[in-house]
């Protein structure tokens, strides 16, 4: 029986990283494809509740979504082109930015994955990491880094359980792939917001991109994402939804 991907992301359908996911892993799998008709980063794990959504053909099995989120494209995707069986793979990407650390909970690439292993659907989230004042790369390692991962699950099997989906994030400006399984650094945030007026005096605010400064969390064993990108590793970090603090549930009985 013949594999099948869908693939989805969050820079929207005529992304360079979504046209080198599709080349990277061809011949592999039937692919499909629904993406937003514009670009969504950060847009987080979101569903559009309160307007319609139409899925554009723009090629053979290749869709946009009608000003849709990256959830709402795994979320459709899944309940109206796979009817009789669903995809054997989840992919979204590839992000243009890394998605580590608590960027995850904002990161619309990754709320593509959870949207998949939330349907039942084993899942990957990956990002090329990028040096925003160069031009765009070209991918290179990301596509044999995904090529890799996804030969290895198709002729085996995926290796999370349910509602856990991996997290790729790929070094900039690195020709050797090597591997590392990591956890999701601390990342560090500060105030980004540059205001401005326009012609006639009223003010607005663009958000900025924060640098990629992160804390080590010594209690955890190996190496966080960032470290390992730090490093020119593949950082692969497993990703649970349950979001639950186990640790805090004594203190907080406790406290009441």
């Amino acid at each position: 029986m013949v594999k099948e991907i869908l693939i989805s992301n969050d820079d929207g359908y005529e992304s360079p990283g979504l046209i080198a996911l599709i080349e990277a892993l061809e011949g592999l799998a039937h692919i499909t494809v629904v993406a937003p008709s514009t670009e969504k980063s950060a847009c987080g794990h979101s569903l559009t509740l309160t307007r319609p959504l139409s899925f554009i053909s723009v090629g053979d099995d290749f869709y946009k979504l009608d000003d849709g989120t990256p959830s709402d494209c795994v979320y459709l995707a899944l309940h109206s082109l796979f009817e009789e069986r669903k995809p054997d793979l989840v992919i979204s990407g590839i992000n243009k930015g890394s998605n580590m650390g608590e960027d995850i909970t904002y990161s619309g690439t990754a709320a593509a994955a959870m949207e998949g292993v939330l349907q039942g659907v084993p899942s990957i989230a990956i990002s090329q990491v990028m040096d925003f004042t160069q031009p765009i790369g070209d991918f290179t390692l990301a596509k044999k880094a995904i090529r890799v991962l996804v030969e290895k699950i198709l002729s085996g099997n995926f290796p999370l359980p349910e509602r856990e989906f991996l997290n790729v994030n790929v070094p900039y400006d690195v020709n050797n792939l090597e591997f590392a399984v990591t956890y999701a650094g601390y990342r560090f945030y500060a105030n980004d917001a540059h205001l401005h007026r326009n012609p006639r005096g009223m003010e607005y605010y663009w958000l900025g991109l924060h640098p990629l400064e992160f804390k080590t969390r010594r209690e955890s064993d190996g190496l966080s994402d960032f470290e390992a990108i730090e490093q020119g590793k593949v950082s692969i970090t497993p990703i649970q939804l349950d979001m639950s603090a186990y640790k805090s549930m004594q203190q907080l009985r406790e406290w009441l």
